[in-house]
């Protein structure tokens, strides 16, 4: 079977014009330092460059940026208060919220999320001029969550099911409507008969939200098999959304710890800053952590504990490759199938970036692709014996 896809999951569209980018933030050498590294890219430029909530507010009509950088903490009018008005403003806004990391901040930074928010990054607490991890993930999420705003529409196949709209509507004005793409193939293959001993979920940009309502219809699997989750994120950040991933699903949700058991009835997430593995001990899986290099540019990683899924349960891996940049994941999955297990992609329209889940696609390695609101029932047909 093929579906149609819009475009290769890690090729941004051309535009006429680079990429408007607004940067909000009370610390002048901060807006400075993001300003030039934003002018330093050829398909960016800096629309403005303010100190206050109040400042974006009033200017970002006249402005017109795609993308703005919206600080946390400002005087006069804070990130979080200023968020709903400029949406309201311009609701296709690309909204990328800063903050440093405090446990207080990642709490806002879910708020933000869940108040239309596209996504979030946390500044280092220190050494800012050298921090080259923050600048090139603060110009990736730049660039592809930018290209949402120029990219056509999604092309989904008559033999998938209806997709949900895109979050974000694509912008109509011509001079920055970005040239069409040329539809491309997906081969999806069919779904193995082995039936899985556990579910394993890989998502990074737009994770949070996407996970939330996954795991939220998820409960009847949840009680029959362990369910393991990577999500990049910094430390203290995975603190919090372990607890609103408990909340959302009425399951046990926790940062996985070193050498503990896995077990059914359970979510085990990924600590921020460290890979999570699954190894035999005895004749029972347990968690293994490590502070390894980075892997995809990431720790934690998904390619890790894909990987290890097979080691320890071979063909019975069921996995879901959900919204993300990169490609991480799509190696992994191809021992996950060559071992007779399964993946299931979230599709282009409903995914904040078609990274992660576009490259599992384009690989040939998924039995499914499906809108996000489909998934969950999706897997447990696959956990009830639907191989259909």
């Amino acid at each position: 079977m093929s579906v149609v896809v819009a475009a290769s999951p890690n090729t941004i569209s051309p535009s006429t014009e680079p990429l408007r980018v607004m940067v909000v933030d009370d610390s002048a050498v901060i807006r400075g330092l993001i300003s030039r590294w934003i002018e330093s890219e050829p398909d960016m430029a800096v629309a403005a460059s303010v100190r206050t909530g109040l400042d974006a507010i009033n200017q970002v009509v006249r402005v017109d940026p795609d993308v703005m950088v919206l600080d946390i903490e400002m005087p006069d009018m804070d990130g979080i208060s200023a968020l709903p008005l400029l949406l309201e403003k311009k609701r296709n806004l690309i909204i990328i919220m800063a903050s440093t990391l405090t446990r207080r901040n990642a709490e806002i930074s879910f708020r933000a999320l869940a108040l239309g928010a596209s996504d979030y990054i946390p500044k280092p607490e220190s050494k800012l001029a050298s921090a080259d991890e923050f600048r090139r993930d603060l110009v990736l999420k730049i660039r592809h969550l930018g290209a949402r705003v120029r990219r056509p529409a999604a092309v989904a196949s008559p033999s998938l099911a209806p997709t949900t709209p895109a979050p974000v509507p694509a912008r109509t004005a011509v001079s920055r409507a970005a040239p069409a793409v040329a539809p491309q193939k997906v081969t999806v293959r069919p779904f193995s008969a082995i039936m899985p001993q556990v579910l394993v979920i890989g998502s990074s940009t737009g994770g949070p939200q996407a996970l939330m309502t996954l795991v939220a219809e998820l409960g009847p699997v949840i009680d029959r098999v362990p369910v393991l989750i990577t999500q990049h994120m910094p430390p203290t950040f995975t603190t919090i959304l372990a607890e609103h991933l408990a909340r959302a699903s009425g399951r046990p949700a926790l940062e996985a710890v070193d050498g503990e058991p896995v077990k059914p009835g359970r979510i085990y997430l990924a600590p921020g800053g460290l890979h999570m593995r699954v190894v035999r001990h005895g004749t029972s899986p347990v968690i293994a952590l490590d502070a390894g290099p980075q892997i995809n540019f990431c720790r934690p990683a998904v390619d890790p504990l894909f990987r290890s899924a097979v080691d320890v349960w071979q063909g019975g891996v069921l996995a879901v490759v959900l919204t993300g940049m990169g490609s991480d994941g799509m190696q992994a999955g191809k021992d996950i199938v060559a071992a007779g297990g399964n993946i299931i992609a979230q599709d282009e329209a409903t995914s904040v970036v078609w990274g992660m889940p576009g490259a599992a696609a384009h690989a040939g390695i998924c039995a499914a692709i499906l809108p996000l609101n489909q998934i969950a029932s999706r897997v447990a047909r696959v956990f009830s014996g639907d191989r259909s």
